[in-house]
């Protein structure tokens, strides 16, 4: 995590000498107190419980785990998208399938992604996902099941991915639609182009990047 920002005195702060003043040094420090509860708190949300998913099925368990970290979900057949942790809807575990996550401002992160065996998702998007680096992407791109239904894959504002978890989602071999869009970690656009050029021609591709 970039901690440049926050080490960083403001310009109504005194700064004498090089050295930050007291008031800056508490303020720093409370900073970083907020950043280490919210990983905390992160982390918590994102604990894979296999029992769970055992007992209630992947797409239940899936969506608890994603409503937690504060993504949303729409299931198949539904036009709403489910945001409401209390109100999942219940009835046979096998009735709601989810065929979109919009993960927009989630704090998903690797470690829950052992809930990702879904068989029905078509469309993700990955927007001001933090936690969200290049191994997601990779683990992403590896899930067989995914690889057969994911159609449409958006990704944008999320500061620690770069051409490496990008290239990766080429083994998606469904895929119909990619938009990339403020990725600063993407340093070789026209290599990221060729690769799904040759891989999935049939792919609409669409950059944003700088």
């Amino acid at each position: 995590m970039d901690f440049t920002n926050i080490l960083s005195p403001s310009s109504s702060c005194e700064v004498k000498s090089g050295c930050y003043s007291v008031f800056t040094l508490v303020n720093i420090v409370k900073k970083l107190v907020t950043i280490v509860k919210a990983t905390g708190f992160c982390s918590l949300a994102n604990r894979v419980d296999h029992e769970r998913i055992r007992d209630v099925g992947p797409d239940r368990a899936a969506s608890e785990w994603l409503l937690r970290c504060g993504a949303l979900v729409r299931y198949h057949g539904q036009e709403r998208w489910q945001k409401d942790y209390n109100h999942l809807p219940t009835g046979p575990l096998d009735k709601y399938k989810i065929q979109a996550i919009d993960a927009t401002d989630s704090c998903i992160m690797s470690i829950g992604f052992d809930h990702m065996g879904l068989q029905h998702v078509e469309k993700i998007r990955l927007c001001k996902c933090h936690y969200i680096e290049d191994d997601c992407l990779e683990r992403l791109s590896q899930l067989e099941n995914l690889q057969k239904s994911m159609l449409e894959m958006e990704i944008i504002s999320c500061g620690n991915v770069t051409d490496k978890g990008v290239i990766a989602l080429h083994h998606l071999r469904n895929l119909k639609y990619l938009f990339l869009s403020d990725l600063p970690g993407i340093k070789e656009k026209e290599k990221i182009v060729q690769v799904f050029k040759t891989s999935l021609p049939s792919l609409e591709l669409k950059l944003d990047l700088k």
